[in-house]
This record gives C-alpha cells, sequence and structure tokens, in this order.
C-alpha cells in the first residue's frame, strides 16, 4: 500500500467520478483506476460501486476512506515536521488565527511568550473562515486559536475567549444610530456567509434558526474578511462578526453595532493531541494566565 493510492482514494470519493479526480491529481485516468484495482486487491475488498455517473463508496470504502484521510493528515504532519527542519525552523511556533482572532489576547500572548522563551519565534498564522482547525489536523500549525463551533475531534481544545458578537452595516443603514439591535430586526437583511466553512459554523455565525423559528435571509458568499467587508461597505449585504473585528477593521464606510440577543463567540486554545511539545505547553500556560 502507498500513500499515493490513498490520495487517489480520496480524490475519487470526494469527487464522485474516477475521470474528474485523474484531472484533479494532473494524472491519467488510466493510472488513477490502475492505482485503485491495486489497491482493492491487496485490502481485497470493494471500495466502490461503479455505475454509468460515476463511482459510489461500498461499505467497506466508507471505513476504508476514514482511515485514509487520518492516514494522510499524520503524513503531512511527518513532512511539515521535516520540512522545518530543512528550513531550520525547530524554533518555531506556529500559531493560527483566523481575521480577529482571539482579540487583544492573541497578541498578548505572543508578547508575554517571547521574553520566557529567547530564540523561540512565534510565527502568526492567518486562515480563512473555519480552517484554523484543518491546519491543526494537516500540521501547518502547532497550535490555534479556534471559533468555535469546530470540530476539535482528537484535539485538546479549552476555551480561553469570548466576546460579543455585532453586525456589520454599511454607513446610512437605517439602523447604523442604534446602541444595539435584536438580530430579528435584521432578519430582511441579506446576510453573506461562507461555503468555505462547515455548515455547523455558517448556520451558528447566522443564527439560523432565528428565535423565532425562521431562516436568515441569505445574501452573496465571501472567501475572506477583506471580502466580507468590502461587500458590507457597498450596500449589498449585512455581516454577524465579533466585537474585536469592530476594532480590528474599522474603516469610514462601515458602522457595527452589537447584537444584544444571541450567545457570545466563544474562541478555544487547541491543539492536536500528543502534540502538546514544551512549546505548546509554554505557550498555553501565557494564555491562560492573561486569560484567567
Amino acid at each position: 500500500m502507498e500513500l499515493r493510492q490513498l490520495r487517489y482514494l480520496v480524490a475519487i470519493a470526494d469527487s464522485g467520478n474516477v475521470g474528474r479526480a485523474a484531472a484533479a491529481l494532473y494524472v491519467s485516468q488510466p493510472a488513477v483506476s490502475y492505482a485503485l484495482k491495486g489497491l482493492e486487491t491487496e485490502l481485497g475488498v470493494r471500495l466502490f460501486d461503479r455505475h454509468r455517473a460515476g463511482v459510489t463508496l461500498t461499505a467497506a470504502g466508507r471505513d476504508v476512506l476514514a482511515e485514509a484521510r487520518r492516514t494522510l493528515q499524520h503524513a503531512d504532519r511527518v513532512a511539515a515536521a521535516a520540512e522545518r527542519h530543512r528550513r531550520g525552523e525547530t524554533g518555531v511556533l506556529r500559531v493560527g488565527f483566523e481575521a480577529s482572532g482571539a482579540g487583544e489576547l492573541t497578541t498578548r500572548a505572543r508578547a508575554e511568550f517571547a521574553p520566557r522563551h529567547p530564540g523561540v519565534r512565534v510565527e502568526p498564522k492567518r486562515f480563512d473562515w473555519g480552517q484554523e482547525a484543518a491546519a491543526l489536523r494537516d500540521g501547518r500549525v502547532d497550535m490555534a486559536f479556534l471559533w468555535l463551533p469546530a470540530d476539535v475531534t482528537g484535539m485538546h481544545a479549552e476555551v480561553v475567549h469570548t466576546e460579543q458578537r455585532v453586525v456589520g452595516l454599511p454607513t446610512g443603514h437605517r439602523l447604523a444610530g442604534r446602541e444595539g439591535v435584536s438580530v430579528l430586526e435584521v432578519g430582511d437583511e441579506p446576510l453573506l456567509w461562507t461555503e468555505r466553512a462547515p455548515r455547523e459554523w455558517v448556520d451558528w455565525w447566522a443564527v439560523n434558526p432565528r428565535p423565532d423559528g425562521s431562516a436568515p435571509r441569505w445574501g452573496p458568499t465571501n472567501d475572506n474578511v477583506e471580502e466580507m467587508l468590502e461587500q458590507v461597505a457597498e450596500g449589498t449585504a449585512i455581516c454577524f462578526a465579533p466585537v474585536s473585528m469592530a476594532r480590528y477593521y474599522a474603516r469610514p464606510d462601515l458602522v457595527w453595532v452589537p447584537l444584544i440577543d444571541v450567545e457570545p463567540l466563544r474562541v478555544a486554545l487547541a491543539w492536536v493531541e500528543g502534540e502538546d511539545s514544551s512549546l505548546v505547553r509554554g505557550f498555553a500556560g501565557v494564555v491562560r494566565e492573561l486569560a484567567g
């Protein structure tokens, strides 16, 4: 069994079609078909049912696919560890976050950690919506501030920060002068959302369903905070965000108004279980001190 075969398996499952998988992998379709046949022969089970429109995972295929994904994640972490040594970055602690992270706690923790660990560089790694957990799993960061909800399976995660949520409005909006608004008061406004994050994450941020059982009025999608704010400023739609974003992303063409009846954002400090190096433990200790 080769990692290449497992990568082909994942690509076929994700695309539902051998041809599309081959195109995504930049290899020939016969090469992918041959690798899949070889893997099925070696394992002694059929992984896919073939049909005219493509392929569908068998029961055995679903179980094997889950293990293949985990194996590839660990393989990526091995490669990432080796790459850090090749680049001479063994004295680097990579901390992931998205947008405003955990507010001021993110920056304060890095500043406090530095004098306690001279010679170690804390490298902030910013990710787009809901991508910090994936970055942890594939070894792109050592630990991260996760905006919950998030899939923390296989991770140690502890809530270290909470903050109120706000609604972003263009200046001149009918609610721009308010000291606070209910989520029900913006029910008719198109709400920006993203296809990049897990659906649970999207629905939580959108407060879907609303307290009265209604659904949001979905507006355009966006891939990152900059795209989101640009669309709000031009009046295309509104957005929901943590209050720290109102400070970190202040713009003259935007107004931020507190949402008075939604639960706050919870931010967890997380790392993969078993990957708690001395640097990870040291940074976590600093964060706990500051959060306490």
